[in-house]
């Protein structure tokens, strides 16, 4: 529990600072290898279970971690569970999900089970509404860390909220989208979320022409 501790309060800390707060260093007593989060998948899943550094850890049915391919060259990032996730405690579900699956499936031709995929957020905000920007900085840790360690040659960052949270970059998803951009040490590239397709059928067709350059960047890695 300490260790869970620790690496929950670390976390709050480095929001607070992105967040421009002053804060005065942990004491010498808190090591910092005991202040960081896990290397470990299940231990960090363990740790995201129990967090509660924002509103929506009251409000939640389930912490959807993400799931997949650990060793998935290719990494999807989404921006926050659904109804459907938070009742399942799973990424994905529901229509936003099958039609992720369609476009996984059908244009890179490996199964969903062969990706990694994740969240933003790890708690449902009400009605489905964007992530507050006070919850994305408190939850993000995660995400960077499952990046840390799944190690992707490419992040598919799913429409502007997970756009914006990776990269502090507040341009437009349709200004970005099918750019593969440099991104740490990996390459980025963003397109539109699922459920912004349900809801506007007509850019399926710029969806599917960034899928085209996921698989042509996959491909030349073989």
């Amino acid at each position: 529990m300490k260790r869970v501790y620790n690496a929950l309060m670390l976390k709050k800390l480095l929001s607070l600072k992105e967040l421009g707060i002053e804060y005065v260093e942990p004491p010498a007593k808190l090591e910092s290898e005991n202040l960081s989060l896990p290397n470990n998948l299940e231990e960090l899943k363990a740790v995201a279970k129990s967090c509660h550094l924002c509103q929506l850890s009251k409000s939640r049915i389930n912490v959807v971690f993400g799931e997949g391919d650990t060793n998935s060259k290719v990494m999807f990032v989404g921006e926050a569970p659904g109804a459907s996730e938070d009742a399942q405690g799973r990424v994905f579900v529901g229509r936003a999900g099958d039609l992720l699956t369609k476009m996984i499936e059908n244009v890179l031709h490996i199964p969903r089970e062969s990706i990694y995929i994740s969240n933003i957020l790890k708690c449902k905000p009400p009605q489905n509404r964007a992530p507050h920007n006070s919850e994305a900085l408190a939850c993000r840790a995660y995400i960077f860390k499952e990046i840390e360690i799944i190690k992707p040659k490419l992040i598919v960052a799913l429409g502007s909220s997970a756009y914006h949270y990776l990269t502090n970059d507040n341009t437009p998803i349709s200004q970005v989208r099918g750019s593969i951009i440099d991104y740490n040490n990996t390459k980025l590239i963003a397109t539109f979320h699922p459920s912004y397709l349900l809801r506007n059928p007509s850019a399926k067709k710029e969806a599917f022409a960034d899928m085209l350059k996921v698989n042509e960047f996959l491909n030349s890695m073989q």
